[in-house]
C-alpha cells in the first residue's frame, strides 16, 4: 500500500504509462483505500467490535471505441503488469461503444475546492464504546422502554486517487462518524421498536449520544398501541426522516442513464413544471463537511451547485460522460465509480429548499390525515411513477396528531405527488439527501 500521496500517484501513473506502451489509446486508473472501526453495545455490555481495512485498484483502457476494465487488491509489480496485459487484451476484442472515453482536457476540473472532509482526530475504541453506551443508556432511561436492540458507534477513513492519460491527477480523503440506537417499548405482544442515528464527516458535528438515544426511546414509546387506519383518500404529511426518500425517486428519474434508455417517468419533462411554483431542489457538491461533498466528479469533470428544480421546473439531467454523449449534452459533473465497473451518474448533497410554514401550520387544517414516520418495502415504478409503499406513523384528526398507525399502505403517482408537495420550514442537513416535513394532499391510505 502506498504510504504517501506522491507514491500513490506514481503507482497509478506507472499503470497508465504501461497501458499506453502496451497499445492503449487512452487509460485511467483509480485506487481506493479505507479503514473502519465499529463498536456495538447491548444492555450495557460490549457486544461486537470490528475493525476492517481494505483497498482496491482499477485500470480502465481504451482502444478506439473499445473499453475494458480490470481490478485487483494485489499491488505487487508482477500483478500490475498482468493487469495491464489483461486489460489491453480484453479491449482489443470487446464490442465497440460509441459513447465511451475519458474526459477532454477542457472538461477537467482545474481548481479543487477545500471542503474539510477529513477529521484529523481518529477516536479510540474507548471513545466509540462510550458513545454507544451513552446512547443506549439514554434510550433505556425513557419511561416505557423495556429493552434494547443495541447501539453502535463507528468511524471510517478513506482515500481515493485517480490518474488519467488526459492529464488529470488527484488524491482526496474523507472521514465519517456515526452513532445509532434502536429501542423497544412495551411488553409481550404489545411491543414496538424504533431507532435514531446521527452521522457526520467530523465527530464534533455529531448529535450528542444521549440525545440520539432519548429520541429513539421516545419514538418507540410513541408507537405503543398502534393500529390500522381506515382506507381513505387524505392529506399525507411526511416526517423529515422519510420525506427525503421522495428526492431519491426524483434523482433516479433524472439520471442520464435512465433518460438515455427511455425508462423514466420524467423523460419528457425537461424545462417543464414538475413541482408547484416556488419549489427548489438543490444539488451542491461543495458544502463544507457535507456527507456527499466532492471537489470534482469521478471522471475528473468539474462540478458545481445546481438547482435541479427551479421554481418548480426541471432544469437538468444528472450526467456522467457516457450519458452526456448519448444525449448530445454537456456532462454535469455527477460521475461516480468504483474499480470493477464504468462510471455512472449520481447526485451529491441534495436537498429540498424549506417553505415558510411550520410543520404544525402545515397540518392545522387537516380534518383527517396521516403523518408518516416510517416506510417499508417499495413498489415504485420508475417508468410510470406509480407509487405504493408500506408505512407507519400517526393519524391526524382536526389538525393534531392522535393515535399511532401501522400496517397501512400509501399510494399515488409521483407526478401528482410532486405537483401537490408543500414543504415546511424545518429543513436540517443530516443525511446528504435531505428534505423538511412535507405535505401531499390526495394520497390513498389503504388500511382496514
Amino acid at each position: 500500500m502506498p504510504d504517501t500521496r506522491d507514491e500513490t500517484l506514481d503507482l497509478l501513473s506507472g499503470l497508465i504509462a504501461k497501458a499506453k506502451r502496451a497499445g492503449a489509446d487512452a487509460a485511467d486508473a483509480v485506487l481506493f483505500d479505507s479503514t473502519s472501526i465499529s463498536i456495538s453495545h447491548r444492555l450495557g455490555k460490549v457486544e461486537h467490535v470490528e475493525r476492517s481495512e481494505g483497498g482496491d485498484l482499477g485500470l480502465r483502457v481504451f482502444i478506439g471505441k473499445r473499453m475494458a476494465m480490470v481490478s485487483s487488491s494485489d499491488r505487487k509489480a508482477a500483478t500490475l503488469d498482468e493487469i495491464v496485459e489483461r486489460a489491453v487484451a480484453m479491449a482489443r476484442v470487446v464490442p465497440e461503444d460509441p459513447f465511451c472515453g475519458i474526459a477532454d482536457p477542457v472538461e477537467l476540473a482545474t481548481v479543487l475546492p477545500e471542503l474539510d472532509l477529513v477529521d484529523p482526530a481518529e477516536p479510540s475504541t474507548e471513545t466509540l464504546s462510550e458513545r454507544a453506551r451513552a446512547a443506549e443508556e439514554a434510550a433505556l432511561a425513557v419511561k416505557g422502554v423495556t429493552n434494547s436492540e443495541g447501539a453502535s458507534a463507528s468511524f471510517g477513513r478513506s482515500m481515493a486517487a485517480m490518474v488519467a492519460s488526459n492529464g488529470f491527477s488527484r488524491v482526496t480523503g474523507s472521514t465519517g462518524s456515526s452513532i445509532s440506537v434502536s429501542a423497544i417499548a412495551g411488553e409481550g405482544t404489545a411491543m414496538e421498536t424504533d431507532y435514531d442515528h446521527t452521522s457526520a464527516v467530523h465527530a464534533e458535528d455529531l448529535d450528542a449520544p444521549d440525545a440520539v438515544g432519548r429520541s429513539a426511546g421516545e419514538r418507540a414509546v410513541a408507537r405503543l398501541g398502534a393500529r390500522k387506519a381506515s382506507t381513505a383518500r387524505v392529506p399525507v404529511i411526511f416526517d423529515p426522516r422519510v420525506s427525503r426518500s421522495l428526492l431519491g425517486h426524483l434523482v433516479g428519474a433524472i439520471n442520464g442513464g435512465a433518460i438515455a434508455r427511455g425508462t423514466s417517468f420524467l423523460k419528457e419533462s425537461m424545462g417543464q413544471a414538475v413541482f408547484a411554483p416556488g419549489i427548489e431542489v438543490i444539488d451542491d457538491p461543495h458544502i463544507r463537511r457535507g456527507l456527499r461533498s466532492r471537489p470534482c466528479d469521478s471522471e475528473g469533470v468539474a462540478n458545481r451547485r445546481r438547482a435541479l428544480i427551479d421554481d418548480g421546473r426541471l432544469t437538468t439531467w444528472l450526467l456522467d460522460l457516457r450519458s452526456a454523449r448519448q444525449l448530445a449534452l454537456t456532462p454535469t459533473g455527477h460521475a461516480v465509480r468504483g474499480t470493477s465497473g464504468p462510471p455512472g451518474a449520481s447526485p451529491s448533497n441534495v436537498y429540498l429548499a424549506p417553505g415558510s410554514a411550520t410543520p404544525a401550520e402545515l397540518m392545522a387544517d387537516i380534518a383527517d390525515g396521516f403523518y408518516v414516520t416510517g416506510l417499508m418495502g417499495s413498489s415504485v415504478n420508475g417508468v410510470t411513477g406509480d407509487y405504493s409503499r408500506g408505512a407507519n406513523g400517526f393519524w391526524i384528526e382536526r389538525g393534531r396528531i392522535t393515535y399511532a398507525v401501522n400496517e397501512v399502505t400509501i399510494a399515488g403517482n409521483l407526478k401528482d405527488m410532486y405537483k401537490a408537495l408543500v414543504p415546511a420550514d424545518d429543513l436540517v442537513h443530516r443525511y446528504g439527501m435531505d428534505a423538511p416535513t412535507v405535505r401531499i394532499d390526495g394520497m390513498t391510505v389503504a388500511g382496514r
